[in-house]
């Protein structure tokens, strides 16, 4: 409850049961008796008790999270981005940056790490490592931490998180090109709804010979 009330007052409220008690409004004429024994004092905003206006309910904290493949990657052993791969982690943090994100979570590769640090730049957040291998772990963490989550993966493990989460997975992700895929999950109660988004260069599937 929000409690709006003049610049002076003659007595404070009374803090009943957790919340502020301002008491029975007087009837008309103890009011004009009140007024008038403030006005002898020099107590003008002493005319009647504060009032007293009911605010909104206060909205339950955003609960989302986005799942995204690490993009466009070099060949070797723990391999670093690609210049292409460069240019699509760019494009997730612009797509993200007005989203409200609280979290960044990625695996610890150098792909995964570089298609995260744009976004982490922007935002100032850190980037908080997870276990691939213990998805089904990772996503009740997952849905017990309200806020707005990015989480950077594989081709393997991101359709995987989603199901995990209680969403679509969707087909199987294109390990050979395709990076453009976004998971875009609201989680209620445990229950995640969502969608699947492209962004930047937009992947187009193999025709079938």
């Amino acid at each position: 409850m929000t409690a709006t009330k003049s610049s002076q007052s003659c007595a404070p409220p009374l803090l009943r049961g957790g919340a502020l008690d301002f008491g029975t409004p007087p009837e008309q004429n103890s009011r004009m008796r009140l007024v008038s024994f403030c006005l002898l004092l020099g107590l003008g905003a002493c005319a009647g008790p504060p009032q007293v206006s009911t605010g909104q309910s206060v909205t339950a904290e955003a609960h989302e999270v986005f799942l995204v493949r690490h993009a466009e990657k070099q060949t070797g052993d723990n391999p670093s981005l690609t210049e292409a791969g460069h240019a699509r982690a760019e494009t997730l943090a612009q797509r993200l940056a007005d989203t409200g994100l609280t979290h960044i979570h990625s695996t610890n590769y150098n792909r995964t790490l570089e298609t995260a640090a744009p976004i982490a730049g922007l935002t100032g957040l850190p980037v908080v490592l997870y276990d691939p291998t213990d998805l089904d772990a990772f996503a009740e963490q997952l849905l017990a931490m309200p806020g707005v989550h990015l989480v950077v993966g594989h081709s393997n493990t991101t359709p995987a998180l989603a199901s995990a989460l209680g969403g679509d997975p969707g087909t199987p992700i294109d390990e050979a090109s395709e990076y453009d895929r976004l998971y875009v999950l609201q989680i209620d109660q445990d229950t995640a709804t969502g969608r699947i988004e492209r962004f930047g260069d937009r992947y187009q599937a193999p025709v079938p010979d």
